[in-house]
């Protein structure tokens, strides 16, 4: 589309994101939550919805959502309550779903992403709904069929529902990004959109630049990437725009996107609060939080994303390189760790931004599937530290200790790398260099200064990269006049 018809429209997100909370057992049943399983292998009465069965609340689901709204800055109001949410689909096996409907467990807190803050409007527990498993028989004309696995039916939900305060794709993505790093650092939830433990919704809608009356908004679902997040936006902007620029109204709807065609269609008419005819659950008390349970939580808040960010700035990281250690949270753990045990927190993360980072891209590993301890990591910062081996030579043995798990000292006795230190027999190669290339050293003298770099890598390949660096230069310097 035309950037001057972009240009006349603001365009306003909202995202409502579902985290699985990671319980062994379901929110109202003992069943287990485990992905995976044999189809409608970890089901109970309960979940399933049998005549005189009465949901237990389970208090770890509780804790993970204050937790949360904790960390989302959200309050934690003294009372939340449960409610029916009534609607009819194939894996909903009670017919109902319990949820939080005007008395959620968190309230009015906010996310900073690149310094603006987005509102949360609420957060509220629920219970997730089965699965439909489309599939064809032969592939004939009307035998296409759906089999329900409710295996994922029960399990527990945190739906964060945000305030409609982004402006562009790149905002949404950029809070679902640092929303997932949330809930991972705080252990309530994998954030693997992939498996579906973490889902998205997005209501976007257009107005006039300058109005101050939102307009009609589409629900968005079945979006399970971030790329796909933003690819759907962007999509539906350009829908909006289209249909208000021809004369039309946008229909206020319920959208599925479809990555393969990069496209959104109509599923069906988006409902209201009214069509789903909430009522207070009548099997579970409101529940009371008192304020000594929701500072016990805080008291275990671990260090939150943004918080690491900004420590690792304080330790000479760049602003990039702290992002993208914080990004993957095994590498933060992992870099947490090393530090921990001395090492410099700079060539720490030259390791792990360069020869670490460049195996675990190549090979797509995350850092706890090679055989690399942080231990040894440790100990090879050391022994360049020391001098007795040079930064090179750690650069060539970091990936046999991320295939093998040896450690760097054992590496460097077997294969006889420590560095060559003794000045004598370093001047004695750094002469035979000069003498074999006669030819270089009258270019050199000749004002072609840039042939030094030729003499110290002839060195360096002599002494098979062990003699220490700054004792070749400077002997070469003095070999040279």
């Amino acid at each position: 589309m035309e950037n001057s018809l972009r240009d006349k429209y603001e365009v306003v997100i909202g995202l409502e994101v579902h985290a699985q909370l990671k319980t062994k057992s379901k929110i109202f049943a003992p069943d287990g939550t485990e992905f995976g399983q044999e189809p409608n292998s970890e089901t109970s009465p309960i979940t399933l919805g049998m005549p005189g069965v009465l949901p237990v609340l389970n208090k770890e689901a509780v804790n993970m959502g204050i937790l949360t709204g904790l960390a989302l800055n959200c309050t934690i109001p003294p009372r939340c309550k449960f409610d029916r949410k009534q609607y009819f689909y194939p894996d909903l096996p009670k017919g109902y779903q319990i949820s939080q409907y005007d008395e959620p467990i968190c309230v009015g807190g906010y996310l900073e992403i690149n310094g603006k803050k987005i509102g949360i409007t609420r957060a509220h527990l629920e219970e997730d709904a089965g699965k439909l498993v489309h599939a064809g028989a032969d592939g004939l004309a009307g035998s296409s069929y759906s089999l329900v696995d409710l295996n994922r039916a029960g399990t527990p939900l945190l739906e964060i529902v945000s305030e409609p305060d982004m402006r562009s794709s790149e905002e949404a993505r950029a809070y679902m990004e640092e929303l997932r790093n949330i809930v991972r650092y705080i252990g309530v939830c994998d954030g693997n959109l992939e498996e579906g433990s973490m889902r998205c919704d997005a209501n976007i809608s257009i107005m006039p630049k300058g109005s101050k009356e939102f307009g009609t908004r589409a629900e968005i679902k079945n979006v399970n990437s971030f790329s796909a997040l933003q690819r759907a936006i962007e999509y539906e902007i350009d829908r909006q725009i289209e249909i208000v620029e021809e004369g039309g109204e946008v229909v206020q709807e319920t959208r599925l996107w479809d990555d393969n065609s990069r496209e959104t269609r109509s599923m069906r008419g988006k409902e209201d609060a009214h069509d789903y005819r909430y009522f207070p659950e009548p099997d579970l008390m409101p529940l009371e939080i008192s304020r000594e349970w929701v500072e016990e939580i805080r008291a275990k808040m671990p260090e939150l994303p943004s918080q690491k960010r900004e420590r690792y700035k304080g330790l000479g990281l760049s602003e990039y390189d702290a992002g993208v250690i914080v990004e993957q949270m095994n590498l933060a753990l992992f870099f947490d760790k090393v530090l921990e045990l001395g090492a410099t927190p700079k060539t720490a993360v030259n390791f792990i931004m360069g020869e670490i980072a460049a195996y675990l891209k190549e090979e797509k590993l995350d850092i706890n599937e090679t055989k690399l301890i942080p231990e040894n990591l440790a100990e090879l910062i050391t022994l360049i530290e020391k001098k007795t081996i040079s930064n090179n030579i750690g650069k060539q043995i970091i990936i046999d200790m991320l295939k093998d798990g040896t450690s760097a000292k054992e590496i460097v006795e077997k294969k006889g790398l420590s560095q060559i230190t003794d000045t004598s027999a370093i001047k004695e190669i750094c002469q035979k260099v000069v003498d074999a290339n006669p030819n270089q050293v009258a270019a050199y003298k000749g004002g072609k200064v840039q042939l030094f770099g030729f003499f110290v890598g002839q060195v360096m390949k002599e002494t098979k990269g062990r003699a220490n660096p700054q004792v070749v230069n400077q002997l070469l310097k003095e070999i040279l006049g």
